[in-house]
Parts: structure tokens; C-alpha cells; sequence
């Protein structure tokens, strides 16, 4: 009993932990309730199977939080672009993700210098206004929320904020808002979801494509069925309709929860 108490206390340790790890790091809330259902079935069967947590997390709790966490929002640092090993290629990849930045650093200075004045002062004050704290709004949300969608139009606003406190007319004002968060947009999900790394499997995770053997008949309708991997024994099931019989080699295509899904070497 004492064992048991132990170990719930652990699957509850590693939830908590986990539901942390997510939060702070923008994972939205709804998911966060769902990954934490998950992953407390998959422990709670690994436990069932007397397997410890390490069996379904891995020995790095971080890592695979973080793995989790990835599915459901972009990759945040130049780590996730993928390298291609040459310099002036990633040089160019950089120069065409941040290329927005360059049009704005030189449009905005130029608008301010050369674009037409606004000779209504009550409206620039209220523009002023409306642009500062919509980018602050923007802002804001940005940081509750995932996915890097109201981020292009902070950005928007701040580049309008900057014309309308220099005395640009209105309507500049709104073209370069608009114009500007459009290619924030381009330039913030070109590098958010540019192609990425392939992620390197965590946990149970690890065990896709090694080879098992049968030692217990696979029958998919039935939920039974067990595999001997290395020197342990899994419980396994299969997509395939047919029984998958003992002594045979299978692969391991896949880890729901602790169980293993296999099917046959051909």
C-alpha cells in the first residue's frame, strides 16, 4: 500500500510539474487540461503494468515536457530552423524571415521625413492614443495567448504609434498599420514554422522502430497480447485485423500510453 501511495504521489508530482512547464510556456490552457488527462492514463498504465514513470517520460522530465509542449505551438528560437549546414544559406534564411524589419527600419524614417503632415491636431492626439494602447492590448494578449497571431499587429501598431507621434497624416498612419502587420505576419510565421528539426523521441517515445518479439498472441479486438523488448515485457497491440502469433518478429510503429504497437517484420 505504502508503494502505491508512493507512487501516485509521483504521477501527481510529474503532472504538476508538467501543467507548469506548459503554462509558462504558453501552451494554451484548454490543451494544458487535456495533455495532463493524457499523460496522468499513460502513467497510471504504466503503473498498472509495474513500470516506473521513466517508462513513459524518460529520464528528462524538462525534454520531454518540452516535446509535448512543441506540438501545439511553434518553434520560439533559431534552434528549431532547420540547419542546413551551409553558413550563407542560413544568412539568407535570416535576411528573407527578418526582411520585414529592414522594410520597416527604412519605410518609417523616410514616411517621417518625406510623408504628408496631419494639420489636425485633435486628431493626431487621438490617433496617438489609439495606436499606444492598441499596441500595448496587442501586446498583452500576445503574451496570454499562443501562436504569434496578435504579435504581427502589435508590431503594426507601434510602427503607426511612431508616424502619428512625428505629425504623419492619418491615413499613413492606417496604411503603414496595416501594411506593416502583414509583414510581420509573413515574417514571424515564415520563421515560426519554418521546417523544422526532426524532433528526437522522448519517453516510451524511443521505442519506435525497434524490434520486439511475440510472446503473447496479438488479437487487436480482443487488447491482448505482449511483446519482449530487450529484456522487458510490454503489453502490445497491432492496427492489423490478424492475430499476430508468438515467436514472431514485429517493429514497433508507434506507443500509445505503455502499450506498444507492432506489427511483423516482413
Amino acid at each position: 500500500m505504502e508503494t502505491q501511495v508512493s507512487e501516485r504521489l509521483t504521477i501527481k508530482q510529474i503532472i504538476a510539474d508538467c501543467e507548469r512547464y506548459w503554462l509558462d510556456t504558453k501552451v494554451p490552457r484548454s490543451r494544458v487540461r487535456e495533455m495532463a488527462t493524457e499523460l496522468e492514463s499513460h502513467l497510471l498504465e504504466a503503473a498498472a503494468e509495474d513500470k516506473s514513470p521513466e517508462a513513459v517520460v524518460g529520464p528528462d522530465l524538462a525534454q520531454f515536457a518540452e516535446a509535448w509542449a512543441s506540438e501545439y505551438r511553434g518553434p520560439t528560437s533559431l534552434e528549431a530552423w532547420n540547419n542546413t549546414g551551409d553558413p550563407a544559406a542560413h544568412r539568407a534564411d535570416l535576411l528573407s524571415a527578418y526582411g520585414w524589419l529592414i522594410i520597416l527600419a527604412v519605410a518609417v524614417p523616410l514616411l517621417i521625413m518625406f510623408g504628408p503632415k496631419e494639420n489636425n491636431v485633435d486628431d493626431v492626439e487621438v490617433w496617438r492614443w489609439i495606436w499606444v494602447v492598441g499596441a500595448a492590448a496587442l501586446g498583452i494578449g500576445e503574451m496570454l495567448t499562443a501562436g504569434f497571431f496578435l504579435l504581427p499587429f502589435a508590431i503594426g501598431s507601434v510602427a503607426a504609434a511612431i508616424l502619428a507621434f512625428a505629425g504623419v497624416a492619418v491615413p499613413v498612419q492606417v496604411g503603414v498599420f496595416v501594411g506593416a502587420s502583414i509583414l510581420a505576419l509573413w515574417g514571424i510565421q515564415r520563421f515560426a514554422w519554418r521546417e523544422r528539426e526532426e524532433v528526437h523521441a522522448l519517453g516510451a517515445k524511443r521505442y519506435v522502430d525497434a524490434r520486439a518479439t511475440v510472446t503473447e498472441t496479438i488479437n487487436r479486438l480482443d487488447g491482448t497480447g505482449r511483446v519482449r523488448l530487450d529484456t522487458e515485457q510490454w503489453r502490445a497491440t497491432t492496427l492489423l485485423d490478424e492475430d499476430i502469433t508468438p515467436g514472431t518478429e514485429v517493429r514497433v510503429v508507434d506507443v500509445t500510453g505503455a502499450r506498444l504497437v507492432v506489427e511483423p517484420l516482413e
